[in-house]
Formats: C-alpha cells, sequence, structure tokens
C-alpha cells in the first residue's frame, strides 16, 4: 500500500521510528548543550545524567513512549534553588538568595515536543490518506461495492 508521500506502509513506519529516535538523541543535546551554556557544572555528573531509555511504540509509532531520564539536581538548578534555603524554613530565609534561575531544559524541549507532535501528525496524516486514495484507486472499493449488493447491504 502506498502513501500519499510516495513511500509504502513500511517506508513510512521506518521513517517515522527514526524521527523518534533522532529528536530523542537530539533532546539529550540539547540539554548538555544548556547545562555546559548556562554553566550548571561542578561535579560533571548533572552533565552525564541525561540519558534515554528505550523508545517503547506500538510497532506502527502511532503511539509512543519516551522517556529521558536526568539528575533530581537538574530540577534544583532550573527552579533556582539550593543550600541557602533550609527544609522546613517558614519562608523567611534571612539572607539574600544566592542562586540564580539557570533553566537548562524547559524552552527547547518544549518547542522540541511541538515538532515532534507535528512530524507525526502530519506522517499519519499522510498515512491516513493514502489508504483512502488506494481504496478507491484499486478494485478494493469496487469489489466491497459488489458484496454489499450481492447480500443486499448498503455502504
Amino acid at each position: 500500500m502506498t502513501n500519499t508521500n510516495g513511500l509504502n506502509n513500511a517506508e513510512a513506519i521506518e521513517r517515522r521510528q527514526r524521527y523518534v529516535e533522532a529528536w530523542n538523541k537530539t533532546m539529550l543535546t540539547i540539554w548538555q548543550e544548556q547545562i555546559t551554556l548556562l554553566d550548571v557544572i561542578d561535579t560533571g555528573q548533572l552533565l552525564k545524567s541525561p540519558i534515554s531509555l528505550p523508545v517503547r511504540a506500538d510497532g506502527r509509532f502511532f503511539e509512543i513512549n519516551l522517556t529521558q531520564q536526568f539528575l533530581e539536581y537538574g530540577l534544583w538548578q532550573d527552579y533556582g534553588t539550593g543550600r541557602e534555603v533550609s527544609r522546613g524554613n517558614n519562608g523567611d530565609i534571612g539572607h539574600v538568595k544566592v542562586r540564580e534561575r539557570r533553566q537548562w531544559f524547559s524552552k527547547k524541549y518544549y518547542s522540541s515536543v511541538l515538532n515532534l507532535r507535528d512530524f507525526m501528525a502530519d506522517s499519519v496524516g499522510q498515512e491516513f490518506c493514502g489508504i483512502f486514495t488506494e481504496m478507491f484507486n484499486d478494485g478494493l472499493f469496487k469489489s466491497m461495492t459488489e458484496y454489499y449488493k450481492r447480500n443486499k447491504r448498503t455502504l
């Protein structure tokens, strides 16, 4: 079966799989670049911590679960909190806040998620259109119509 973009179903699925895997790899690179750019490096553990866990997909890449992982310390850098705020304080920490918020994954990550969403919508939409186009172009629709006529049913 051919897609409207000239790919058969297997090629379309493989294209989506390659895109998702490349997207996952790119996200890790973006996060590491941001950590380096914002100098959120002390021991280097946060820089090394973003990893991609296996991509789980339904086999046709209509439904995809992507999981990425990084040290919790990265969230505290992103929120701008740290050692000068003691646990259980009443809100008055008694001195000027030293830490600044260093957003290392929020903006580019969100933008990339939207890009992934748009790619998947386009790819799956083209495959969907291809199914209907092919159905009307080949004898499938004609044979279905004849079947329903013989059995006195309507489409």
